[in-house]
């Protein structure tokens, strides 16, 4: 039997999980670590990182063999080193904001289509690394001009266990100077940052053998979207998947490059395989519910908001919730977006309030799911899922079956998949992808929410002025 780590590393908190050669877990630990923050910056310190990875391996080992290693982390997290690799500052979180200007320098100079065109990306944001560059350039000169190394948080992580500096081209698509169509870095985006080749690391293909920690090898992972797909058992295109967590995110692949959308809705990112898949996002979610709940039924746990909310009609007897607490980003990008309940009367109560935040999540499900099209089977994944009521509604208001795994950590279980692979446990991704079957499926009802759908799209209208997907198209 092989014994396969998967480990994904998220904002706060990183999880292992060791899986035997048909993906049974064996093994899980999670710990968290904290954020350095002020203003608009989110930092952390990099070896606060390093000791967290060491620590995890060690701990889900348990003393017991390890036959590969590989490590999913989210995408635009910035570390810059000297030629020794010793870190030049902390490391700029993926959230950190403050590169505001110099995103809008970048889109103003190439324009958004050629952006897309060689990225993916069709917005440009503060939290891509080139935005992030510039910044430094501009406005800590020293440590810039002082920087060899440039790593994202996977690459950093890889280059402590192996010492091979090296990456992998799903980690780098929201880079925005890592070409998608040519699999290598876009020289136009590095000429104008400032940055040479020779700062950036060496680019594998997820599943290629990084290197060896300890006599292990550690595998060439992906990004922890596309690894929470993979183990969710995403491998082929119309299973999409979603995960209900702080935000909500949604996963379709696809077999190339879509054309551009000047309504700037989906961005394009490569694929574990060589090819692409469309990933899309919302700044509030399951945070819209746990708000509500903290706000206002701080008695409830969630299973008590699911049996109450239960009670309440389809529709929430008209009551609904524009639920941009945190400004929209897609299928509308709105920083501005605020959120409301509207359709209130004195019939209601919170119970109402509760179900509309649960409807609502699944309109914004429903809308990201227009945008990708070819959606067959939807595999539900985060903390979301647990809630057999928000699946039915999922089921419902999308009119798509959704799936529901036993085991909710699926980045993990994607990241030993890719372990696997590396090392020949497995032939494919796809063949190992095919072990990961639902424990229970939700299928629509017939309930019909066309009126709330309707309801929903005029809120969103009267209290944001860009409204919903339907009106930026």
């Amino acid at each position: 039997m092989k014994r396969l780590l998967g480990i994904d590393v998220g904002t706060t908190a990183m999880k292992a999980g060791l899986y035997d050669d048909k993906l049974n877990e064996i093994a899980s630990c999670s710990a968290e670590y904290g954020l350095i923050t002020e203003g608009g910056r989110v930092e952390c310190d990099p070896e606060t990182y390093v000791k967290m990875l060491t620590d995890c391996i060690g701990r889900v080992a348990g003393g017991q063999q390890i036959d590969a290693i590989s490590v999913d982390t989210q995408c635009e997290t910035l570390i810059l080193t000297d030629g020794t690799g010793k870190p030049l500052g902390n490391a700029i979180v993926w959230l950190d904001n403050r590169a505001g200007e110099e995103a809008v320098e970048i889109e103003t100079h190439f324009g958004a289509e050629e952006i897309y065109r060689h990225t993916g990306q069709p917005q440009t944001a503060a939290a891509w690394p080139a935005c992030k560059l510039l910044w430094l350039k501009k406005h800590i000169p020293g440590v810039f001009s002082r920087a060899r190394k440039i790593f994202l948080l996977g690459d950093w992580l890889t280059y402590r266990l192996t010492g091979n500096f090296v990456t992998e081209g799903t980690l780098q698509s929201s880079s925005l100077y890592f070409d998608i169509a040519e699999h290598d870095w876009w020289d136009g985006m590095l000429d104008y940052i400032g940055v040479s080749r020779d700062m950036l690391p060496a680019i594998l293909h997820t599943g290629d053998i990084a290197g060896y920690y300890r006599g292990i090898p550690v595998v060439a992972g992906a990004m922890d979207q596309i690894a929470g797909a993979v183990g969710a058992g995403a491998v082929r295109e119309g299973i999409v998947t979603e995960m209900t967590g702080t935000t909500l995110a949604v996963f379709s692949a696809c077999g190339s490059i879509p054309g551009y959308d000047q309504s700037g809705i989906v961005p394009c990112h490569l694929n574990h395989d060589g090819k692409y898949c469309r990933l899309m996002w919302t700044s509030a979610a399951g945070l819209a519910l746990k708000w509500f709940r903290d706000g206002f039924m701080k008695e409830l746990s969630f299973a008590g908001i699911d049996r109450i909310a239960k009670d309440i009609p389809p529709g929430s007897d008209g009551v609904c919730f524009v639920p941009h607490l945190c400004g929209s980003t897609m299928p509308v990008y709105d920083p501005s977006a605020t959120a409301a309940f509207c359709g209130v009367r004195l019939c209601h109560n919170s119970a109402h309030f509760a179900r509309a935040v649960m409807e609502s999540v699944a309109f914004m499900l429903d809308e990201c799911l227009d945008c990708l099209g070819n959606v067959g089977e939807i595999r539900s994944t985060g903390g979301g899922a647990k809630s057999s009521l928000w699946n039915q509604i999922k089921a419902d208001v999308t009119g798509r079956t959704v799936a529901v795994l036993k085991a909710q950590e699926t980045a993990t279980r994607g990241s030993a998949i890719f372990a696997g692979v590396g090392i020949g446990v497995f032939p494919s991704v796809a063949a190992a992808g095919e072990l990961v079957a639902p424990a229970e499926r939700y299928i629509p009802s017939g309930t019909d929410y066309s009126g709330a759908k309707a309801r929903y799209k005029e809120y969103c209208r009267r209290v944001n002025p860009k409204g919903t997907a339907a009106d930026v198209r």
